[in-house]
């Protein structure tokens, strides 16, 4: 028999047991969470499109056509015209052959993982990636290499190992991926902007060391797409960087696209190999058509308002100077996802809610999320805030922490 109060009370003494408030009021700056009126720093709707008039117009009308489920699997009658023309508008936006639609970005990230790599071949991943990342590294049966969080030369190093340990069988494995002679297949993963630290990969060096041990480069730029570069294409765009350089795109539409679902970007093979190969596409339910039809609008509202990410921009620096002029315990991070070190977990959570009780929504985040003795505050910023907001939040963090 499963005695499971043990464990529960263990992470309750050690402050890491998780619970859940209840929103009752749709997402934005302005949330009524738990009875209270607080204004929220904790979402991932950078943009602030989740409660976008034209988005849920786009969404409702969609309703009158497509009704609510998708009824089935992409594979067997699920597939909508409007799944078809969002994947051919996102492979436009990303400079890629074609794009694939997912039902969530943990599956986007498993199913591509699982589809390109398998037993005899090699995954190397970045230390802090997120966790559908590693989980899809881990049950890919790859072997399994972690790098030193952003280290490009331990990366290097570990692929200079995989390369001198030999396959005895050569095992067949149908994916592009290129596959020198009795060498296994290597594959590269990293998040672009990492979700609990905020900093960047260095994606530039990634893809060159790539080209030159003959991998292929899988970047998940949940956290860029529509944030980053001038056009909001993320990342990839930001550095400069083709299909070429970065083999497999990764794009989640639960954060600043605002609506829900991902998808895989990259060649005409990629995109046909996970068709046939990816298990979390094959075996799920399609995404609900309405859905992609409020996402196509987001993707045009992401195109043509570059204010939303200039203001994101203003909003990050102001807040970052006015943290540093209090002393808070900042990272190195220029995105929206502002985390304030605090050490202990029980101290991250006393502070949020210390936080909570004047009116602000800030998450504390714990173990296992970040490693031990570095749970923080994410701070996440939107275009919908305002600059007083930001004054405010700093103000209630300087007596929360002191």
């Amino acid at each position: 028999m499963f005695d499971l109060s043990l464990k529960l009370d263990e992470r309750s003494q050690q402050g890491l047991r998780r619970s859940r408030r209840i929103v009752e009021s749709p997402q934005g700056i302005n949330l009524i969470c738990d009875g209270k009126a607080v204004v929220n720093f904790c979402s991932n709707d950078y943009l602030g499109l989740a409660n976008h008039p034209d988005v849920i117009n786009a969404f409702k009308s969609a309703s009158d056509k497509y009704g609510v489920g998708s009824g089935s699997a992409h594979l067997i009658c699920g597939h909508s015209r409007a799944h078809h023309a969002l994947e051919e508008e996102l492979a436009a936006f990303t400079g890629r052959d074609r794009a694939l639609l997912f039902s969530t970005g943990y599956m986007a990230n498993m199913g591509a993982i699982s589809a390109l790599v398998g037993r005899g071949d090699t995954v190397l991943e970045d230390r802090l990636n997120h966790a559908s990342l590693l989980d899809g590294g881990l049950l890919s049966g790859a072997r399994f290499k972690r790098y030193a969080h952003g280290d490009v030369e331990h990366l290097q190093n570990l692929l200079g190992n995989s390369e001198a340990n030999k396959n005895s069988v050569d095992i067949p494995h149908p994916s592009p991926l290129p596959k020198g002679e009795g060498i296994s297949r290597r594959l590269i993963v990293t998040d672009g902007v990492f979700s609990m630290d905020g900093d960047i990969a260095p994606v530039q060096a990634l893809s060159a060391v790539a080209k030159r041990h003959d991998a292929w480069l899988m970047v998940d730029d949940a956290h860029g797409l529509g944030v980053l570069g001038d056009n909001g294409v993320g990342i990839l765009e930001e550095l400069k960087l083709s299909q070429d350089d970065v083999q497999v795109l990764v794009g989640t539409l639960g954060k600043a696209f605002g609506t829900f679902g991902a998808f895989v970007a990259g060649s005409e093979e990629l995109i046909e190999t996970l068709i046939q190969r990816a298990r979390p596409y094959v075996y799920t339910t399609a995404l609900p058509p309405v859905i992609a039809e409020a996402t196509r609008t987001s993707l045009k509202l992401i195109q043509s308002e570059g204010w939303r990410r200039e203001k994101l921009r203003q909003l990050t620096s102001r807040f970052r100077t006015g943290a540093e002029q209090l002393g808070l315990p900042l990272m190195a991070s220029t995105s929206p996802i502002q985390p304030i070190l605090i050490g202990e977990s029980e101290q991250a959570v006393a502070v949020s809610n210390a936080l909570f009780n004047q009116g602000f929504l800030v998450s504390a985040i714990r173990p296992p999320t970040v490693p031990v003795n570095a749970a923080r505050l994410r701070v996440t910023f939107s275009a919908m805030h305002e600059e007083l907001q930001i004054d405010q939040l700093l103000d209630a963090l300087a007596k929360a922490i002191a």
